[in-house]
């Protein structure tokens, strides 16, 4: 099983969702801009979408193959987000996911969620690749991949489909020499 674990950085708390974080989750997550830029949040989202992604994603951490966390204000405990590793323990690699409150965009806190969610994966989870997708409508995302640590792997035409239509999206991925050449 994958511990429920708490990552702490220096602005965040990564930590597991509880059915109490159904009705924040819902109101937070609850923008169009956030479900333009990704693929499994659906729009409008419900208090039963919450509660059916938490209770998944408890499911999913005890079986291994996954490690969903809610992103959290270390000052506050307001929480702003949402990040994770979906696990393939067969291959060691893993995909990391990611969204963000519309208000809290530009300051960073997604991209010390990714750095956090590696290390992570890399030290804990002791995975060999993580790797991470977005719609090439949404650059910013791959910039987060990139100040991660994360390399260009490329455009993977038409890979997704969302609202009847397909969309390029670009890959990044880090592997496990690289991450440990980058902390020495």
């Amino acid at each position: 099983m994958i511990e429920p674990a708490t990552i702490t950085t220096r602005r965040l708390v990564l930590r597991p969702y509880t059915l109490d974080d159904c009705e924040v989750l819902t109101r937070v997550i609850n923008r169009r801009e956030i479900y333009e830029t990704t693929l499994n949040i659906p729009h409008p989202y419900s208090l039963e979408d919450a509660r059916s992604y938490i209770s998944r994603s408890d499911e999913a951490r005890k079986e291994d193959r996954d490690f969903p966390c809610a992103i959290t204000l270390k000052e506050t405990g307001d929480l702003i987000g949402g990040c994770g590793l979906l696990v393939n323990r067969k291959m060691d690699r893993a995909e990391m996911g990611y969204w963000l409150a519309v208000e809290h965009w530009g300051k960073g806190y997604t991209t010390e969620a990714a750095i956090a969610l590696i290390r992570h994966g890399f030290d804990v989870l002791e995975l060999n690749c993580i790797e991470a997708h977005h719609f090439i409508i949404n650059p910013a995302s791959g910039r987060v991949m990139t100040k991660a640590g994360m390399k260009y792997e490329g455009r993977l035409r038409q890979r997704a489909k969302k609202d009847g239509q397909y969309h390029d999206v670009d890959m990044y991925s880090i592997i496990r020499s690289e991450y440990e050449a980058a902390r020495k």
